[in-house]
């Protein structure tokens, strides 16, 4: 019998603890007016603080700089041609302009400023512009250290600077510290929509791992891995990587780093008694997850997880308090980064902490706090000479290795979370791990 499509979508709703999923439509809006309120509201506080009184962000199709690819509106999917964005603060009359060197208005932001019938040539139309303003400094995405904000490809930078009059050459900077907090900085009403997103990542994890999805003795890890895969997109949502599902069990080696990267073992039969762990995240109105959780698998005869396993998750959490404590505005990564080991490793903990920027990208621009393989700072990039921001996001991602006597065995509690760094310090965007999931519930028991 079918099941009429009322009913579904309430199935579908509840699943989500009535986390409802915009239609395209719907979507388009919300990110149409978000990017109306960057662009009026924070766009002209950035560049005053980057000391950048012009922006000149150049992209040619399907090859978009990494910047420009969130400045379109919902309805571009790619750059038109070579588009060319100016953004021209003047302070004095607390005004910005935004102005595209292209053939159409760029959404109902950016106004186009090129009549291709009077003037044929982009870039001397462009000069034309820079000219008229006299801008004391012009940005261009260029940088070192971050590569999202070095999507200025060399063509176009020749290009520029063949047509830009001389006396204005000395002007052109580079655009990364504007760049990196256009793309590092979120606003409140994201704020709010990022809640919904982490909300929604947890509840795709808490079905992942249970008896819904996990049959112990017949369901392997590479089949939860593409169940979630499927659930994104029957949810018409997006993910920016592939999931992962790994296991941690008596009678197996720790393997490498952590099970997500390579020596992984694949499509392992899940059983009673294994520590399950996932690295997940979705992508929605423009903004990205990245959680990682762990569960265990009850025995016949259980009740809740082992107490080693509980008390383990507890030095992961411990862990994640010493970091999280140490997020202060000014330090840079490695600076919180070495604080925060030294603090825990006092503590008798065994740390390895590598939390990265999370928000318009998944692997986001900003301050970097570790890296799996430089726990002893990231050198000549954001971790080294980018500090702390308020009204940033971050992947709160780390582990710790705990002995469990029990197993004989060395085991990595792995835990990430959507953390929110604002100007009344830190807080989790939706909560945290603190319990196991349990696979199957125990009714009335959440976890543990």
């Amino acid at each position: 019998m079918k099941r009429p499509l009322l009913l579904l979508m309430l199935i579908s709703v509840i699943s989500l603890n009535a986390q409802r999923i915009l239609k395209e439509n719907e979507r388009a809006k919300v990110i149409d007016e978000i990017l109306d309120e960057r662009f009026n509201n924070l766009l002209p506080q950035l560049m005053d603080a980057a000391n950048i009184d012009m922006w000149v962000v150049i992209s040619r199709e399907y090859n978009e700089d990494p910047v420009l690819r969130t400045m379109l509106p919902a309805t571009w999917l790619n750059a038109r041609r070579r588009t060319i964005l100016v953004f021209y603060r003047d302070k004095d009359k607390n005004s910005i302009e935004k102005l595209a060197v292209a053939r159409y208005n760029v959404g109902k932001n950016i106004e186009s400023a090129w009549d291709k019938e009077k003037e044929p040539d982009q870039w001397k139309r462009l000069m034309q512009l820079i000219s008229e303003r006299n801008p004391k400094t012009i940005g261009l995405n260029f940088s070192k250290d971050h590569n999202i904000a070095d999507g200025l490809d060399k063509t176009d930078y020749d290009e520029f600077m063949a047509n830009l009059p001389k006396k204005f050459s000395s002007r052109v900077a580079s655009a990364e510290q504007l760049a990196v907090r256009w793309i590092e900085t979120r606003t409140d009403r994201e704020m709010v929509i990022y809640n919904q997103l982490v909300d929604i990542t947890h509840d795709i994890i808490a079905e992942a791992f249970s008896e819904k999805v996990i049959t112990p003795g017949i369901t392997t890890t590479s089949e939860v891995e593409w169940w979630m895969r499927q659930k994104v997109t029957d949810l018409g949502l997006e993910t920016w990587f592939h999931p992962t599902v790994d296991i941690q069990r008596t009678s197996e080696e720790l393997v490498g780093h952590l099970y997500s990267f390579s020596g992984r073992p694949e499509d392992m039969v899940i059983l009673p008694g294994d520590l399950l762990h996932c690295d997940f995240g979705i992508t929605y109105l423009r903004l990205n997850t990245d959680c990682q959780e762990l569960a265990y698998v009850l025995k016949p005869e259980e009740k809740k997880a082992p107490d080693f396993l509980i008390n383990g998750l507890k030095d992961g959490n411990r862990v994640q308090d010493f970091l999280t404590t140490n997020m202060q505005t000014g330090r840079t990564g490695n600076e919180i980064l070495a604080k925060s080991l030294s603090e825990a490793k006092a503590a008798g903990l065994r740390p390895s902490i590598y939390t990265h920027p999370l928000g318009m990208y998944g692997h986001s621009a900003g301050t970097t706090i570790g890296m799996w393989d430089s726990q002893d700072g990231v050198m000549k990039d954001d971790g080294e000479n980018y500090p702390l921001n308020p009204n940033t996001v971050y992947a709160i991602e780390l582990n710790t290795t705990v002995n469990i006597p029990e197993w004989k065995r060395d085991i990595r509690i792995m835990l990430e979370e959507a953390g929110f760094y604002g100007q009344d310090g830190f807080r989790y965007v939706n909560g945290r791990q603190t319990e196991l999931l349990l696979i199957p519930r125990i009714k009335g028991h959440q976890g543990n």
